[in-house]
């Protein structure tokens, strides 16, 4: 039973967003951060909600959901990102894109770029991509994921490693102050690793509630990229992550 309207909002909040950090909660309720650990408590003890570094989230939204309803979640953020980074991309440059929600909202953004070459795991992102105003798309091959329609595994890594792009473009799952960049599949991970090794530049785009997870397998450390764009601040002990790694930070405005 919830003792607590604030137990209320929070389960909304979750329900709405999958999962929360805590300073954002406390700063959304208006409360300070020892009244919303005490709050919280009680939820994590009863199972109702999982406790990760620095954030909760609901039991069901732990690993990464079907790539279709990912799409709906913070829409809107991703869209704000990938029109900041696509405007940093001019016509007949190459890309190097991995599988993930935000990667292919900045595929939908640059559909007005021409003469670009674009190499791939997702099929998602060549499709579409591919036949319009000149581009050169490659897509590395494989058995492709039934939730994602993308390609893993060892050809998939090797094809991609055959490039050398102006910009090496990542979609990540977790980011923590210790830990770094994480995702929730060893396969995911290892292709991710790749693709930030073949660009010029070599960005890492993800809205703000990827801040303070602990995915399952690292990807890099923060001296592993040059860029990382996002749609809200990240927590200080983030923010000072970036800084000592000299990575630059990029904040998509609305």
């Amino acid at each position: 039973m919830i003792h607590s309207k604030r137990h209320g909002e929070i389960l909304r909040l979750l329900k709405e967003e999958g999962t929360v950090t805590i300073a954002s909660l406390a700063d959304r309720l208006g409360v300070s951060l020892e009244t919303v650990r005490r709050d919280v408590k009680p939820l994590t003890g009863n199972g109702s909600v999982l406790k990760m570094h620095g954030a909760i989230g609901l039991p069901s939204m732990a690993g990464e959901a079907p790539f279709e309803r990912r799409m709906r979640d913070n829409a809107e953020a991703k869209r704000l990102i990938a029109r900041m980074v696509a405007a940093t991309i001019r016509d007949g440059e190459s890309v190097m894109l991995d599988t993930g929600t935000t990667t292919s909202f900045l595929a939908r953004e640059l559909l007005g770029h021409r003469r670009l070459t674009v190499v791939t795991n997702s099929s998602d992102i060549a499709r579409t991509l591919a036949t319009v105003n000149g581009n050169k798309v490659y897509m590395a091959g494989g058995e492709l994921r039934s939730d994602s329609g993308a390609a893993f595994g060892a050809s998939a890594i090797d094809f991609v490693s055959r490039f050398s792009v102006s910009h090496a473009v990542i979609s990540i799952g977790a980011v923590d102050a210790a830990a770094g960049l994480a995702d929730y599949d060893l396969e995911e991970a290892e292709f991710a690793r790749m693709v930030l090794s073949r660009g010029q530049r070599s960005l890492v785009i993800t809205d703000h509630t990827k801040f303070g997870r602990q995915g399952l397998v690292q990807v890099c450390g923060f001296d592993g990229f040059s860029e990382l764009a996002t749609d809200q601040p990240p927590p200080r002990d983030i923010a000072s992550a970036l800084a000592e790694a000299r990575a630059r930070l990029s904040i998509a405005a609305a």
